[in-house]
């Protein structure tokens, strides 16, 4: 009789131990959380993410990539922007080239300061610039730079579209894989900013 009790207690602990392990699957999907340099990528569970964002929003290779690659990535745009008042005929178009100017310099300065205070490099180029999406080749450049009244104008609207839409591309992934609050900020301004200009921009094509 003793044993048929026992066996009755061990099998009521199985069914909790059951019960436990279905509500631990319940709480929600994995998360992949990207290493440093070098290192492999580890997966926590949704509760653990959560907790850890709450906790520690020290920044990962995400956010690191992120500020590196969206500095050489508003140089491009004002780039463009500094042919405008010789090339460019519209007054729209001037005026739009102002704004992106005035907001992405700026821009700029924060990342680089975010960089240093965190001890991190300004990345030097190369592989990152040359797959970094919307960025304009240098024969695209090298038209732009030719062209002049309304052809620029068409050109250089066209280009910054394309241009827009990558940096969008590249504050969205971070705000799912980086960690930083500060750049999830940066991110959450590129997005509704460059959105309100796309839209501005496909008005004057």
């Amino acid at each position: 009789m003793a044993s048929l009790t026992a066996l009755a207690v061990l099998g009521l602990g199985a069914c909790d131990s059951g019960s436990d392990a279905d509500s631990a699957a319940a709480a929600g999907p994995s998360v992949i959380v990207p290493g440093e340099p070098g290192e492999a990528n580890r997966t926590i569970s949704a509760e653990e993410a959560e907790r850890r964002r709450a906790d520690d929003d020290s920044p990962n290779s995400a956010d690191v990539a992120y500020a590196r690659m969206m500095i050489q990535h508003h140089a491009q745009a004002l780039e463009m922007t500094e042919l405008v008042p010789e090339r460019a005929e519209s007054g729209q178009v001037k005026k739009l080239a102002e704004r992106i100017s005035a907001a992405q310099g700026p821009e700029i300065t924060a990342m680089r300061g975010w960089l240093t205070s965190h001890g991190r490099e300004e990345a030097g180029g190369g592989h990152e610039h040359a797959t970094m999406p919307g960025m304009a080749t240098e024969a695209q450049l090298a038209k732009l730079r030719a062209a002049d009244g309304k052809a620029f104008d068409q050109l250089f609207l066209t280009l910054m579209i394309t241009h827009h839409e990558g940096a969008i591309t590249m504050a969205t992934d971070v705000k799912s894989q980086g960690n930083n609050v500060q750049i999830e900020e940066m991110a959450d301004d590129v997005v509704a900013q460059q959105t309100s200009e796309i839209s501005r921009m496909r008005g004057m094509l």
